[in-house]
């Protein structure tokens, strides 16, 4: 029944919060300098025009209202029509207004569905790698924090928190695809296109994994449970798996929640380098373009996307340590 609880509790924080983000972006996105409507209508649509169009799409009603009448088409699925993108799969610059495409906008929900199971994977298999390679070092220097695995563990962590991810991206680029010629490195046709970005973030995600291994499983192989274990006769490789590790993992699962909901905004930056067509592209040339409801629309699907993943989270936690339900 705890875990009941727990995950009513959590779904109803996580309403909220979703509430509260739309709001602001909503907000913020209509007070900042510049009017979407004449990237719409073209930079040369004399004012009447402008207004015209304006007003028609609601965008001079009051935030207020605008913001109930948007979240009452979300509350029944409906995130919107794109502001610049046709159904066509052209982008609108703008030029003609009586362009025939633009009445025939593209859904939100289905330029957010085309490119989201894209940066799924590239998180998926970035995780991934994160985990191949912070585990055995982060599991190594809590065992020997004194030793030469804990200082390895130190160094590498020190290294991969300082390299950034633009950079990275860049270099590796270079080499692997550049000068190897091993991996491609711009754009996506199959599988392989996704290891190069999916590398570049888990080497931006394993430092926090190595530091919060190493710290956890050293202070958990000091309790006297683990003495206790010894006493016992219990294997040394016993106590480190079916103990040690365990009770280490909530620490663990607690930061992977954080890192696994920033490792979305670590994607913008990767995806734009690597041209990779994910969510984290259409975001940038969103906001560059303007389109005040696809920007909303991610908005809302990333935090949707970010409050299940600390649901699950906690729910695992708690599963595995009940106390932390209290």
């Amino acid at each position: 029944m705890y875990l009941a609880g727990v995950l009513v509790r959590r779904l109803a924080q996580g309403i909220f919060i979703m509430f509260l983000t739309s709001l602001i972006i909503f907000t913020l996105l209509r007070v900042v300098p510049g009017d979407p409507v004449r990237l719409i209508v073209g930079g040369m649509a004399p004012e009447n025009v402008i207004e015209e169009v304006a007003t028609k799409m609601g965008l001079r009603d009051p935030i207020i209202v605008q913001f109930g009448r948007y979240m009452g088409g979300v509350m029944t699925g409906d995130l919107g029509r794109s502001y610049q993108r046709p159904k066509s799969g052209a982008i609108s610059q703008g030029g003609v207004y009586n362009d025939p495409t633009r009445g025939d906008m593209a859904k939100v929900s289905d330029l957010i569905l085309e490119r989201l199971p894209l940066t799924l994977q590239l998180a998926a298999v970035a995780f991934l790698f994160a985990m191949l390679i912070s585990l055995p070092i982060g599991i190594g220097g809590g065992l020997d924090p004194d030793g030469w695995p804990g200082r390895l563990a130190f160094v590498l962590g020190s290294l991969f928190v300082s390299l950034p991810n633009f950079w990275l991206g860049i270099v590796l680029a270079l080499l692997f695809s550049v000068q190897l010629q091993w991996l491609p490195s711009i754009g996506y046709k199959s599988f392989v296109y996704t290891i190069l970005p999916a590398f570049v973030l888990a080497i931006e995600l394993s430092p926090f994994i190595i530091r919060t291994l190493t710290v956890s499983v050293s202070q958990v192989m000091r309790e006297p449970f683990i003495d206790a274990g010894l006493v016992r006769g219990l294997s040394r490789r016993r106590i480190i798996f079916a103990h040690g590790l365990r009770n280490a993992a909530v620490p663990l699962l607690n930061l992977l929640g954080i890192q696994l909901s920033t490792l979305l905004g670590g994607v913008l930056v990767v995806e734009y380098i690597f041209d990779y067509p994910g969510l984290g592209q259409l975001t940038v040339n969103a906001v560059l373009q303007r389109d005040f409801p696809l920007i909303q629309g991610i908005a809302i699907v990333s935090c949707v996307i970010f409050v299940l993943i600390n649901i699950l989270v906690d729910v695992l936690a708690t599963a595995i340590d009940p106390r932390l339900e209290y």
